[in-house]
């Protein structure tokens, strides 16, 4: 049926009206449009297009893999393992706790680490991985694997973590490395751009540290193209790292491990010194730690029980421990007064068993005294009153030079921790730590180690080793880098009086090798092997006149703590200066008992490179050295032992 005319015309007319609307808002909207447009691509172009250049293609670093340490023959000392590891990527994780919680399910994790994983994602930005956990089994980088779909943000990676492969034998020596911290960012003026990326590992004590940046290496780089909000799409290219350095040590690893064992249960520190080229054999410290549970991140527990033992394992002691060196020192004294004129080798003192000086007694070991008594006799028999009478003759500030010479006040140029410079005090350097004066009273306490006088089981090891030579033997412990040796430390002649010098060998000689020696009844019987040295005990509390009256009291009967040290010097053989050796037992009583066999053993462990025949020991404490061996050897690690580098 046809519409009426009429009807028809309303019928168009509506149309263009709603066209004409329909149209303005189109051409309203692509006005707008055009504008923005403008606005974008116009006005703003410059802007964006860097904008999208930057965010279009991003350099992420690639650590490299740090360098490895070795013994002097190839034994690995700090190695990188292949090490399993979860990381979230906040992001993509949605509820971060809950997506923990069920990571928690499938494999045991600590829950001191989850948190301090939840630490460090709140920290970091939501699309940079952070690690949850490392060194996973890899049965557990499967069932996460498995599972992934219930673990959003959660995946599994292989990188390298550092291991020390001896552990606690060289724990104060390599050192260990650990996650950077702020204070480690604060130390440095123009900081290493590795050292922003999450947990990258730093050199934190010893060797690791004061190579660090050799050991570092340098970053690779990898270009990835990321999207605005800066997650990874895809890698452009990659350029891999330069791996550290490779760091050989003058340590035996062999020798290392038998000093630590010797030392076990007692606080103690000993040192070893090639006495040719200044090599260190071996540096040990008792108690030590396992320098791995820092790699891992050292549980609280584990922190406490290290930081809190009054044996102090986290401690150095060969190197940081500076300790009255006790009558080790009275060699330096009795050069000091031979150099100065003021005596020679007959000139005789006598000893009552005191010395009165102002008013003071000051005691000699033996109470009865040792009646008329010369130099040798003195060194052999440590007569305390000798050393009391010639010091007064030669002087403090003679003996102070003595003793720098002789190594003892010169900090050490070495690359480990907390290296302590040690005390041989004179007229100046009272006036100027103390405010005071030097009394006659100070030059008598010195003149036997004790008062001001401090040194270091490293420092009295040098001593050693220049009394045997004549010349400066400077101690050495990086042996190459990267294959360049290192200058070495045999030293130029000392200019002390040769005579003088044969003088205190031959008594140091006599102290383990006749009968009224202090340390004979630790002597070397091997022909070729003998050794001269010389025994120690500094006080470490003072002794009373009415604790004399009544009778000193017995080292054992005494706490712990206020047990004197005992100490010990040898060097061996006495005609042919291979080796010398230093002592520290912290409050082991007398160093005659406590100190002078460990370096005995120790001795001729280096001498024989390895265990010697027992008929090298006095035959009256064969049986029990049998028996020490056998046990010594059972707790020896097997890497220790490896002669070829892996």
């Amino acid at each position: 049926m046809r519409r009426p005319p009429k009807e028809t015309d309303e019928s168009a007319r509506k149309i263009s009206r709603r066209a004409l609307l329909l149209g303005s808002a189109q051409l309203g909207f692509v006005g707008i449009l055009a504008a923005r447009m403008q606005t974008l691509q116009v006005d703003q172009a410059d802007e964006f297009r860097l904008l999208a250049e930057e965010n279009r293609i991003a350099i992420r670093l690639i650590p490299p893999a740090r360098g490895l340490i070795f013994d002097m023959n190839g034994v690995p000392l700090a190695i990188n393992e292949q090490n399993y590891r979860i990381v979230m990527v906040r992001e993509n994780a949605g509820d971060v706790e809950a997506t923990l919680a069920r990571l928690t399910q499938l494999i045991d994790v600590d829950p001191e680490v989850i948190e301090r994983a939840l630490e460090e994602i709140r920290r970091r930005s939501p699309f940079v991985p952070v690690t949850i956990v490392e060194r996973v089994a890899w049965d557990d980088i499967v069932k996460v694997t498995v599972n992934a779909p219930a673990l959003p943000g959660i995946t599994a990676e292989v990188g390298l973590s550092r291991q020390y492969p001896l552990g606690q034998d060289t724990a104060h020596v390599v050192g260990y490395v650990g996650p950077v911290s702020d204070y480690d960012l604060s130390l440095l003026d123009d900081p290493d751009p590795l050292l922003q990326i999450p947990r990258f590992q730093i050199g934190k004590t010893g060797v690791e540290n004061k190579l660090e940046v050799a050991l570092r290496g340098a970053a690779g780089a990898r270009r990835i193209e990321v999207n605005a909000v800066g997650r990874v799409m895809r890698e452009l290219d990659r350029r891999e790292g330069i791996t550290g350095a490779e760091v050989q040590l003058t340590l035996d690893a062999r020798l290392q491990a038998y000093v630590e064992a010797r030392l076990e249960g007692e606080s103690a520190a000993a040192v070893v010194i090639d006495c040719d080229t200044g090599d260190l054999r071996a540096v040990g410290s008792a108690p030590s730690f396992d320098p791995n549970l820092f790699v891992r991140g050292i549980s609280v527990a584990d922190w406490t029980a290290l930081n809190d033992s009054i044996y102090r394992p986290l401690a150095a002691k060969s190197t940081q421990g500076a300790y009255p060196p006790g009558s080790t020192f009275k060699m330096v004294t009795a050069l000091a007064a031979l150099e100065a004129g003021v005596i020679d080798a007959e000139s005789t003192v006598y000893c009552r068993g005191f010395t009165e000086v102002s008013g003071t007694r000051f005691h000699c070991w033996k109470g009865s005294g040792h009646g008329n008594i010369n130099l040798h006799e003195s060194l052999k028999q440590s007569c305390d009153c000798y050393y009391y009478e010639i010091a007064q003759r030669a002087g403090i500030d003679a003996i102070a030079g003595m003793a720098r010479k002789l190594g003892i006040g010169v900090r050490p140029d070495l690359p480990m921790s907390a290296v302590v410079q040690g005390i041989a005090p004179d007229r100046a350097w009272k006036r100027e730590v103390r405010g005071e004066d030097w009394r006659i009273g100070d030059t008598v306490n010195a003149s036997i180690g004790q008062g001001y006088v401090l040194a270091s089981p490293l420092q009295l090891a040098i001593m050693t080793a220049r009394l045997a030579t004549g010349r400066s033997v400077t101690p050495r412990l990086i042996h190459t880098i990267d294959g360049v040796e290192q200058p070495g430390g045999a030293g130029e002649p000392l200019g002390l009086n040769e005579n003088y010098l044969r003088r205190i060998r031959a008594s140091m000689y006599d102290v383990s090798n006749h009968q009224r020696g202090t340390a004979y009844g630790s002597r070397i019987v091997a022909e070729g092997a003998r050794m001269a040295g010389k025994t120690g005990t500094s006080q470490v509390r003072r002794i009373t006149a009415e604790e004399r009256a009544r009778g000193v009291t017995r080292n054992a009967d005494l706490p712990w703590e206020r047990r004197d040290h005992a100490l010990w010097v040898n060097y061996a053989p006495y005609d042919n200066p291979r080796y010398a050796v230093a002592v520290v037992v912290e409050h082991g009583g007398g160093g005659s008992a406590a100190a002078a066999p460990i370096g005995r053993d120790i001795t001729l462990q280096a001498l024989y490179d390895g265990p010697p025949p027992l008929d090298a020991y006095p035959s009256n404490v064969r049986g029990h050295i049998a028996e020490q061996q056998e046990r010594i050897q059972a707790r020896m690690p097997p890497g220790a032992t490896t002669r070829d580098r892996a």
